[in-house]
């Protein structure tokens, strides 16, 4: 008997069905609160995964604050390693309880929840069958869980969170609220990403209950004492070609330096360039910044750099990273006038 034509387009739109994640429409808040609720018992040890940012930090700690009630203990737990500064201070000033996950057992937990994330997202979460997805990134398939709650529409899922405890009727400690405020703020780049009226209402409601002194010394601390010297060692190769701003730093132990310093020159009124560069482990990396305003430093990285390496980002900030040993100058030798020399023949003239 002969097959049909159809059988095998048939069988692979089932396929690709069955790998979509089934994720319910709820009518209200209220509805999707109480069905979240109702995935755990009293006796359930509940692991809280995330890739730790200020957002999925925030939100972890709210979802903590709403199930605890329910179960006899709570752990967050992180895959990556904390090393921005800002990330770092949020923690310790706010007191964020984390476990590392080399240190988790996972076998001792009874539920496991993913927050500001979806499992093909790492390969440490693909490891695990989750009973709890919350995210407000674009949906991915090959994976499923018992509640899965995903609205790329939202800014952050910090603002989906701030909803959950308001349909509790859980008010937030200072603590717990001023997390959330730093959640939403550095998702939704103070708000000059796509967000929705929720995300803006979250923050409304929130800000009666932080603490802003709390919240600004956590985004000033953007620089460690020993990377004072980076500062002076980018003045001292700054180079200024038609409104560009070019500085190579060198060697450095943390790229982060190299954004702060990049952001900091961006706030020069007569600049509409700035690049930024450093040698990170084996790597050039590069940070651009621009007012995206008739210009696209994402566009110009990947033109630039992205037969190289990696490179990307949005119109007014974007980022390189390059293989040292696919540069064709001399690595030893790389200064500003190397980084002026690779870039200068991109610029329309």
């Amino acid at each position: 008997m002969p097959k049909s034509k159809k059988g095998p387009s048939n069988q692979k739109e089932s396929d690709q069905k069955l790998l979509e994640p089934k994720v319910t429409r709820f009518k209200s808040n209220k509805e999707r609160v109480r069905t979240l609720l109702s995935h755990f018992k009293k006796d359930d040890r509940v692991l809280i995964l995330i890739w730790a940012d200020p957002d999925s930090i925030a939100s972890a700690l709210a979802m903590k604050r709403l199930i605890r009630p329910r179960v006899s203990g709570v752990t967050i737990s992180h895959v990556n390693e904390i090393r921005r500064l800002n990330n770092l201070a949020m923690v310790q000033l706010l007191k964020i309880p984390l476990v590392k996950w080399r240190q988790v057992k996972v076998g001792e937990y009874t539920k496991k929840v993913l927050i500001d994330s979806q499992p093909p997202h790492n390969a440490e979460f693909q490891k695990l069958n989750f009973d709890v997805v919350i995210d407000h990134h674009p949906l991915t398939n090959g994976w499923d869980a018992p509640f899965i709650d995903i609205r790329p529409e939202y800014g952050a899922t910090s603002s989906m969170m701030t909803e959950y405890l308001r349909a509790q009727k859980i008010k937030p400690s200072v603590i717990l609220a001023t997390a959330l405020i730093y959640g939403i703020k550095t998702d939704t780049s103070n708000f000059e990403k796509e967000c929705t009226i929720q995300d803006v209402l979250c923050f409304q409601y929130l800000f009666k209950h932080m603490n802003r002194h709390l919240l600004h010394k956590i985004e000033a601390s953007d620089i460690r004492r020993s990377e004072l010297k980076y500062f002076r060692k980018a003045f001292e190769e700054v180079k200024i070609r038609k409104q560009r701003l070019f500085s190579h730093i060198g060697k450095v132990p943390n790229p982060d330096i190299l954004v702060v310093i990049a952001d900091f020159f961006n706030h020069v009124h007569e600049i509409g360039w700035v690049f930024i560069s450093g040698e990170y482990r084996d790597r050039l990396v590069v940070i651009i910044r621009c007012d995206g305003y008739r210009k696209d430093a994402g566009k110009l990285a990947q033109r630039v750099f992205g037969s190289l390496g990696f490179a990307g980002g949005h119109r007014e900030k974007a980022r390189a990273e390059v293989p040292l040993e696919k540069l064709n100058n001399n690595v030893a030798n790389f200064t500003t006038r190397s980084l002026i020399r690779i870039l200068e023949k991109h610029f329309r003239k």
